[in-house]
């Protein structure tokens, strides 16, 4: 690995051809030395899944000039474990970024989110991490004005590291004119969900799953107010998921042994 320049990891979910990897990397190439993982099809929604019970694949692949790129039949998980241990070969990167995904990974969408858990991964790795969002689904997706703030972002997290145990989850709103960066909290809200249920040709059910995306929080601290107002969102999250403030509590239960 290069010396001068920092080593950077990219990942994503939406496989290795989506354009919002393609942008990612681009911006990278400016900063350091660039490693792109990335799954050989899309993959979100796979949370923080690993595979277990079939091989992994790790092909080299030659898509863009000068970018080192390998597709991985596995999640996003797998990626990063695969280049944290076969191309890394154990000497950590100096950034791992995952994206920039077509659509949010705002408030309660971080548990499913297979872009989010790369980065978690990552962070686990104690590598510093980021995972990048666009609020636009599209395979047209303009990914434009929210570059300058990518590289911006990443050179800082590059500068000054980021507490152990923690990484950023970034999101961009789909315009124009993004007014500036907020650091913000995770918003509280949850999915409505319900499944479409419908008849196959052999007249057996199956699901289709749907939602609605209910916000339960009128906060003007948080990633989806920070969204709604044009801004980009960066909210500081851990891979640690104890309830710290429950344990006073629970401590004072009583237990009969």
């Amino acid at each position: 690995m290069t010396k001068n320049k920092p080593n950077i990891l990219v990942v994503n979910d939406d496989g290795i051809t989506a354009p919002g990897i393609k942008a990612l990397m681009h911006v990278m190439k400016e900063i350091g030395r660039v490693v792109v993982v990335a799954p050989d099809s899309p993959q979100s929604g796979m949370g923080h899944a690993i595979t277990i019970g079939k091989p992994l694949r790790l092909d080299k692949v030659d898509i863009y000039e000068g970018i080192e790129m390998y597709s991985c039949s596995g999640t996003p998980v797998d990626c990063v474990k695969l280049a944290v241990n076969k191309i890394f070969k154990g000497q950590k990167p100096d950034l791992c970024v995952s994206g920039i995904n077509h659509g949010l990974n705002n408030s309660i969408n971080i548990l499913y989110s297979g872009t989010m858990s790369a980065a978690v991964e990552g962070a686990i790795e104690s590598i510093p991490s980021i995972g990048f969002s666009l609020d636009d689904y599209t395979l047209q997706a303009n990914f434009k004005p929210c570059l300058k703030f990518v590289k911006q972002l990443s050179l800082q997290v590059l500068k000054n590291g980021l507490p152990p145990g923690t990484l950023l989850n970034v999101n961009f709103p789909a315009t124009s004119n993004i007014k500036g960066v907020k650091i913000c909290r995770q918003a509280k809200a949850k999915w409505a969900e319900e499944f479409d249920e419908r008849m196959d040709p052999h007249n057996r059910p199956y699901y289709w799953l749907t939602g609605v995306f209910q916000l339960n929080d009128s906060g003007e601290d948080t990633d989806v107010w920070a969204l709604e107002h044009h801004y980009a969102s960066v909210v500081p999250v851990q891979f640690d998921m104890t309830a710290h403030y429950a344990m006073q509590e629970l401590n004072n239960w009583e237990f009969n042994v």
